[in-house]
């Protein structure tokens, strides 16, 4: 029978396959009931392929788009797909890493499911560390893998690789299928379960006989067991209301929001309690935009480069509301010394997540908009004109100390931060800004505005350079109708600079914006404040980005000069089609403020 261990031997017969079986792990799964698990339209009677199956039944969960790249063990899968012209555009990228960075791009964009495809062997794994980065940041992806045929596995065969072992521990549900009939009901769990409760990705692995293999729609099929589909939690009254008790009862109350917000689709309900309590906000990284930057009640980001206001009020708050952040050590700091006079609410859709980090005063295991939505009901309306004016106070004193260097420098080189906050400018806040890994993630992060929620993409907890490029591909293709522009430093984009081909075949209007400081920016940085600069094998030199783009056929152009800038970004903008902006940027510019690494939140260092 088939299991999520590897299958050695083939399967004599067609058999139903079992309820799913979801792993231990840190992250609770067990909460299956989709949000949205798509009416099936699927053939009632008549005879198809495996392959033809699975792309019927991608069709019918709503796909209209895949990320891959095809070989040997998906081939009848390709075939197939070769009918489906109409239904189904498939997107090559030139490394399976770019399909499943496409595929994040693309479900967060839009909170639909992304989709990747890829052969066995080093296809498969090629996709490994998109699925990690998609598990740690909550994103729903289904991963589909071609596998040899199940006579073979166990065998060592060409390009076999044991994937469910593999994923594991990276995935919510990772299942092999051996036998044809298995695949439509298989294939709407994977969707079901990696859309429900807390998002995440999922890998079907179909060894190459399922997918050539026949049966008939109305057989074994139609009368599998259903899925496993546990109740929803419900909001306990009790908790509720001890809840409402410390907020209305508080002082200074602070709102993070985390990316659990936007996952729940929670924007309105996140602003409706900050003004209905007078409470002021702060975002982590996976947060940014769940609230317009402009609101009189956003005071910024928290964490290792966040905003002095919440990161030093933090230890001042008397209640923090914490709405789908999983209090991750880059927010934290030292936990010792976290929010020592704070009285915590967690809001958290995964049990698993309740006091793995920090301890709440009271836990609200629920959907981020369903708990907001009940707070609201019961918390009262309220001012507090001292606390907010001490965020005020506050973001004065970035302002001196950081943000004026930062934005208006004297002379010199360009500031990374400078060409951001043009970008911004000039794009008034509407653009969906799409960031890599490293300083020039950060600098996006702190100073883009931004006004719609789902603005703001970028790698989290997994801190994946070569990101930025695939993933807003994935983006642009989930919302064409948005201004869609990535950051990169000259280290990311040499990681997936290879996708410059996905982007030119697929001629999609991406602005690619290269800051080239000559460094690994981010790790330069720490080693010029922690080991007296010792720039041990960060000093990196690149390509003439502006003749790789031409190669590819992208136009492009490199900015040098301050006075140059806002035409530079207005070109870039005004290009029909996908443009590389190269800027060379001071060299040893770094981020602040900084909170070193296992430091408090009050060890804030501004230079």
């Amino acid at each position: 029978m088939e299991t999520e261990t590897q299958n050695i031997h083939p399967t004599p017969s067609p058999q139903p396959p079992p309820p799913p079986q979801t792993r231990r792990t840190h992250r609770s799964t067990h909460t299956l009931k989709p949000r949205h698990l798509p009416v099936p339209h699927l053939p009632k009677t008549g005879r198809t392929t495996g392959a033809h199956a699975l792309l019927e039944t991608l069709v019918a969960q709503g796909v209209t788009t895949i990320f891959g790249y095809p070989g040997a063990q998906i081939m009848p899968v390709y075939d197939a797909l070769y009918d489906f012209p109409a239904n189904l555009r498939h997107i090559l990228v030139r490394h399976e890493q770019g399909a499943a960075h496409a595929a994040e791009g693309y479900a967060r964009a839009t909170g639909r499911t992304g989709v990747c495809m890829a052969t066995s062997g080093p296809g498969a794994t090629n996709l490994v560390t998109g699925i990690a980065d998609a598990m740690l940041d909550s994103v729903p992806i289904v991963c589909i893998t071609g596998q040899v045929s199940s006579t073979m596995l166990g065998k060592d065969a060409f390009q076999e690789v044991d994937m469910i072992s593999v994923t594991m521990p990276i995935t919510k549900w990772s299942y092999q299928i051996t036998n044809a009939c298995q695949i439509p009901e298989i294939v709407q769990r994977a969707f079901m379960i990696a859309a429900s409760g807390r998002p995440g990705p999922v890998l079907l692995d179909i060894t190459k006989d399922a997918q050539v293999g026949h049966f008939e729609w109305d057989s074994i099929c139609r009368h599998t067991p259903p899925s496993h589909q546990p109740p929803p939690h419900r909001l306990r009254q009790a908790q509720l209301n001890l809840a409402a008790d410390l907020i209305n009862s508080a002082k200074r109350p602070l709102l993070i929001a985390g990316g659990g917000v936007t996952s729940a689709q929670a924007h309105l309900e996140l602003l409706a309690l900050s003004e209905k309590a007078d409470i002021p906000i702060a975002t982590t990284l996976m947060g940014l935009s769940a609230c317009p930057t402009t609101h009189p009640l956003y005071f910024g980001m928290v964490g290792m480069h966040g905003n002095v206001a919440p990161n030093l009020l933090t230890g001042e708050a008397d209640v923090i509301i914490s709405v789908g952040a999983r209090f991750s050590d880059r927010v934290t700091g030292d936990t010792s010394a976290y929010a020592r006079h704070a009285k915590i609410v967690q809001i958290e859709i995964d049990p698993a997540e309740i006091g793995k980090n920090i301890r709440p005063a009271v836990a609200l295991v629920a959907d981020a908009k369903s708990a907001l939505a009940a707070l609201i009901e019961v918390t009262k309306t309220a001012t507090h004109p001292h606390w907010i004016q001490t965020f005020k106070d506050a973001a004065a004193r970035e302002y001196d100390e950081v943000l004026r260097e930062a934005l208006t420098p004297a002379g010199g080189h360009l500031h990374m931060g400078e060409v951001v906050r043009e970008i911004s400018r000039q794009t008034n806040g509407e653009a969906l800004m799409v960031a890599d890994v490293g300083q020039h993630q950060m600098m996006t992060a702190r100073y883009s505005h931004f006004k719609r929620p789902r603005s703001f993409i970028s790698s989290g907890g997994l801190g994946t350079m070569g990101f930025g490029l695939p993933a807003a591909i994935g983006a642009a293709l989930g919302q064409p109708e948005r201004e869609v522009i990535v950051v990169s430093g000259d280290g990311s984009i040499q990681m997936n600079i290879q996708e410059l081909g996905t982007l030119a075949q697929e001629a999609l209007p991406i602005k690619i914006v290269v800051l080239n400081n000559s460094y690994l920016g981010m790790v330069r940085q720490w080693q010029e404040i922690f080991l007296e600069r010792r720039y041990s094998s960060t000093p990196i030199s690149s390509p003439d980005f502006v003749a790789v783009a031409g190669g590819y056929g992208i136009n492009a152009a490199r900015l040098e000069h301050r006075e140059d800038l806002p035409a530079a970004v207005a070109a870039m903008r005004e290009s029909k089609g996908p443009y590389l902006l190269e800027v060379r940027v001071e060299p040893e510019e770094n981020v602040f403020p900084m909170i070193p690494a296992g430091g408090a939140l009050t060890d804030m260092r501004f230079r």
